[in-house]
């Protein structure tokens, strides 16, 4: 396998640090070579973050520059749009349709852009956009979403189903973890479901 360069983008509070350490998981796993590296704001108060995660034979920078990201995994449509620029050619971003105010929009000094998926489906070819807060919600809680997304991005990997609930299950908390396994499969088998 080549390099794998994967943006986690969504507001604090989501589980996107939560997913980018399956994912470096993911690639022990595998025997590759991973860097992660967390960028973010106020998190804590619902700011943008964001996580690059690249996984490879050898990997020497855990920056993933604009261009270079093979998947965006967004949690929330602003934030898919905030990112776009750093998807390359060819690539797939995977859109939870959640839309999360930012502080700007809630205070009156900006307006929410309208209709995200439509323009990022004008720019990008490969594009799931999936209601994973329902699916999450399904599956007994919200906060599994996370974890839902990382099952629509495994679907479209060649990396084994087994890897990726191997890696969750010693990543996850074990009060949790029955929940995020449902929700891994809810969302690997709602990949199945847009393909047709």
């Amino acid at each position: 396998m080549d390099n794998l360069n994967i943006m986690i983008v969504g507001v604090g509070g989501q589980g996107t640090l939560l997913a980018s350490r399956v994912l470096g998981n993911v690639a022990l796993k595998q025997s590759l070579d991973v860097k992660v590296s967390e960028v973010h704001g106020m998190s804590q108060r619902g700011g943008s973050v964001v996580t690059y995660v690249k996984m490879g034979k050898k990997v020497y920078s855990p920056l993933i520059e604009k261009g270079e990201a093979d998947v965006i995994l967004a949690f929330e449509i602003l934030e898919a749009l905030r990112w776009v620029e750093y998807l390359k050619k060819g690539g797939t971003i995977v859109v939870n349709e959640q839309r999360i105010d930012p502080m700007p929009v809630i205070i009156g000094k900006a307006k929410y852009p309208e209709n995200i998926i439509a323009k990022l489906k004008q720019q990008i070819q490969n594009i799931i956009s999936v209601n994973a807060l329902k699916i999450a919600k399904e599956c007994g809680n919200i906060k599994a979403l996370n974890i839902v997304l990382l099952g629509l991005l495994a679907k479209s990997t060649d990396i084994a189903k087994d890897i990726w609930l191997e890696a969750i299950r010693e990543v996850v908390p074990a009060k949790i973890l029955d929940v995020n396994l449902k929700a891994f499969d809810a969302g690997y088998l709602s990949a199945s479901d847009l393909e047709k």
